[in-house]
């Protein structure tokens, strides 16, 4: 589908987002790290699980959520197929893949690295 809109012009585009919002926001994609193969998000950075959320639940919030921002999802987004949305304590959603949210980590600065791996024994990159 990316390639139907890198032809659309900046109307068509807009028109095609709004109709299928769902679209608007990648949860994320295979991707390579410095400690190998893992999800990331659109802008390449690693993304994680934390071993004490459980399954469709996050436990990380507050300042948490400030050193491992979650993997926002929007209103509009749906689930499809490995990946589901989770409704996070303070309402917003945030994607999910197999049931385990998702985030960054805030030290990660730049596309590829993945510097919160194994932090505390409790942050995991997310695998494919």
């Amino acid at each position: 589908m990316a390639h139907l809109f890198k032809t659309m012009s900046g109307a068509a585009m807009l028109t095609a987002l709004l109709a299928f919002p769902a679209l608007a926001v990648d949860p994320g994609m295979p991707g390579k790290t410095n400690k190998g193969d893992a999800l990331v998000d659109s802008k390449g950075m690693t993304l994680y699980t934390f071993t004490k959320d459980e399954t469709g639940k996050s436990a990380c919030v507050a300042q948490c959520a400030t050193n491992w921002p979650p993997l926002k999802a929007s209103e509009q987004a749906k689930p499809m197929g490995s990946w589901t949305v989770v409704a996070r304590e303070d309402g917003s959603k945030q994607w999910a893949y197999k049931g385990k949210p998702l985030y960054t980590w805030a030290k990660d600065t730049k596309a590829g690295e993945a510097g919160g791996d194994g932090m505390g024994g409790m942050w995991h990159i997310a695998k494919p």
